[in-house]
């Protein structure tokens, strides 16, 4: 495994990224896994980086245990299960560009959505929870979680339309993603996707990812509430344009070169 001083240098980076999103900064810890891609393949990030976001998501329970939504948890508590159990058994068929490129895809064009409507007004949690539109896209979230931790997207088109109140929304999403790392972490051991050096590393990111989360935290509480829904769609609007890049680039589409 590459331990060149870049390397390391983006290894904190993605820590940081990860430690920032589980204080609750939209959508940030999905460049994490982007990042280390850069040196290894998105399957080898995703196992190294997979302790670092379950010890980030116990410092963000300690801050969030007391601000989540029951019945979203429930639902979400069953959708998420089913994709990573799907991920789990089809994770020798699965071409990751393709779905790389669709969660971009639905990212974007729900981001577009919401920044093109007209504000509502003040917000008010009045959305009735569908249950059908909530397990489809936790479901999705389990599964696109379990290929590349960018369960973010499909989460963000469930649960933004629900208008949850500023910490009740990042605390659900705390402890949904903190209960699929959980459990992502037996496929992931069994599959071979977390060894013995990469969980040596791993220890050693887990101290700026700990540090990110309490600067996360602190951040949170100081953004308005409005301004902070407002980054969070931004957020997940440039994220999807990069996954949808990260796909067709991954894809070779465009490549014009010939064999002759």
């Amino acid at each position: 495994m590459e331990t060149s001083y870049i390397f390391w240098l983006m290894a904190v980076m993605a820590a940081v990224f990860v430690g920032l999103g589980k204080g609750g900064l939209p959508v940030i810890a999905g460049l994490a896994v982007p990042s280390l891609s850069l040196f290894m393949s998105p399957i080898l990030a995703a196992g190294l980086l997979l302790p670092v976001y379950i010890v980030s998501d116990i410092f963000a329970l300690m801050a969030y245990r007391r601000d989540y939504d029951k019945a979203v948890l429930k639902l979400a508590f069953i959708g998420m299960t089913a994709g990573v159990l799907i991920g789990t058994l089809t994770a020798h068929l699965i071409i990751e560009w393709i779905i790389t490129l669709l969660i971009g895809v639905m990212g974007t064009v729900y981001a577009l959505k919401m920044l093109l409507e007209k504000p509502q007004g003040p917000r008010l949690n009045t959305q009735k929870l569908n249950s059908l539109k909530g397990y489809f896209w936790t479901t999705i979230a389990g599964f696109t979680s379990f290929i590349s931790h960018n369960g973010g997207p499909p989460w963000q088109i469930f649960a933004l339309p629900l208008q949850l109140p500023k910490t009740v929304f990042v605390g659900t999403s705390v402890i949904i993603f903190s209960y699929v790392n959980f459990i992502k972490l037996f496929p992931y051991i069994w599959l071979g996707q977390i060894n013995l050096e990469s969980t040596y590393i791993s220890l050693f990111l887990i101290i700026p990812a700990a540090a990110a989360v309490y600067l996360g935290v602190r951040a949170v509480k100081l953004i308005p509430e409005v301004l902070f829904f407002k980054l969070v769609t931004w957020a997940l609007l440039l994220i999807s344009i990069k996954l949808m890049l990260d796909g067709i680039r991954a894809s070779n589409l465009f490549n014009t070169s010939s064999v002759t």
